[in-house]
């Protein structure tokens, strides 16, 4: 199974851009060589090997090299697939994260038929977009499927609580302490927002 990732199903029930999906993956890795690497579980609760694939092996781990070469990684940016994540198998999140709102906001794949997405996935909501019967932008993120919320709260070595959104300069470096589903909600704990 394919760490960090939910693309639409097509062989248990069909979900929209489900074969679509299918038929990319099948044509990208039917007879090929393909790289594994685990995470930190083995297998899912199903008894699923848990794998990230690569299509070659990759010289550095970066954007450029998870972009071109980590199949898990082209499904979100084509719009294959939606992040998923569950701890304790995060190492790429920030990375998918980062390319599944690169895909909504261009309504590649699945998100030209539903900007809500598809599947069951984490379906991050832009922080440009607001609510409809307010300017309030304190909501700019839905919960995963993980447990959690993508906003990620931070106590630094002065004491100061301090939360991150996804984009911001620090967010993909900061070990949260707690994370949060709305900004609204982090700013009611007591954290202020990443300056940065």
């Amino acid at each position: 199974m394919l760490i960090g990732v939910n693309t639409p199903e097509s062989t248990t029930r069909t979900e929209p851009y489900g074969k679509e999906a299918s038929d990319y993956t099948k044509s990208q890795l039917t007879g090929k060589t393909v790289y594994l690497e685990k995470d930190v579980s083995e297998t899912d609760k199903y008894g699923r090997l848990l794998r990230y694939i690569w299509l070659s092996i990759p010289n550095e781990i970066s954007d450029s090299e998870i972009r071109s070469k980590m199949f898990n990684a082209i499904l979100v940016q084509n719009g294959y697939a939606e992040v998923s994540t569950y701890p304790p198998d995060v190492k790429y999140q920030e990375y998918f994260t980062k390319y599944n709102y690169e895909a909504r906001n261009a309504n590649k794949g699945l998100w030209a038929i539903n900007h809500n997405g598809t599947t069951k996935g984490n379906i991050p909501e832009s922080s440009k977009q607001s609510n409809s019967s307010s300017s309030n932008s304190n909501s700019s993120t839905a919960p995963s499927s993980s447990g959690h919320g993508l906003i990620k709260g931070n106590i630094n070595s002065k004491g100061e609580k301090i939360y991150h959104v996804p984009g911001g300069q620090f967010y993909d470096k900061t070990v949260p302490e707690q994370w949060f589903n709305t900004e609204a909600e982090a700013q009611a704990a007591g954290y202020r927002k990443s300056k940065r």
